[in-house]
C-alpha cells in the first residue's frame, strides 16, 4: 500500500463501518480468510467491494484485480487513522498524551480535545 502505508504502521480500524469509495479497508482475503488485507476500496461490484492497491506495481500485490469483488461479510471495517511507532518519529520530540489522547477519540469516533497541560 505504499505510498500510503509503510511496513510497521499501526492503523485504528472502525470495526462494522459501512465504506466509501476512496476508503481505506481492512478485510479477510476471499481466498485465506485467515488473512487479513489492508486495500483501498474503490467501487461497488457485484454484491461486494472493488479493492485495489495502492501501488499495482508492487511484487506480489493481490487484490480485486486477481480474485474479483470482496462480498460486504468479508470487510472488517474502515481505517480511521495511521500512526506509527515513536521510534520512527526520529530525534523530533512528541508529546505522547496528546497523540494518545487523539488515537483514542478517533477510536471512540469523538472529537479530539488538546490538552494545554
Amino acid at each position: 500500500m505504499l505510498p500510503v502505508l509503510r511496513p510497521g504502521d499501526w492503523l485504528v480500524v472502525r470495526a462494522g463501518a459501512v465504506p466509501a469509495a476512496g476508503d481505506l479497508v481492512v478485510a479477510r482475503h476471499p481466498e485465506r480468510p485467515g488473512v487479513l488485507i489492508v486495500k483501498r476500496a474503490t467501487r461497488r461490484a457485484d454484491g461486494g467491494w472493488w479493492l485495489e492497491s495502492d501501488n499495482q506495481r508492487a511484487r506480489g500485490r493481490r487484490d480485486s484485480w486477481d480474485f474479483g469483488a470482496v462480498p460486504d461479510d468479508l470487510i472488517v471495517g474502515r481505517v480511521v487513522a495511521r500512526y506509527w511507532p515513536l521510534s520512527r518519529a526520529g530525534a523530533r520530540r512528541i508529546d505522547t498524551r496528546a497523540a494518545l489522547g487523539w488515537q483514542a477519540a478517533v477510536a471512540l469516533d469523538r472529537p479530539a480535545q488538546r490538552s494545554e497541560q
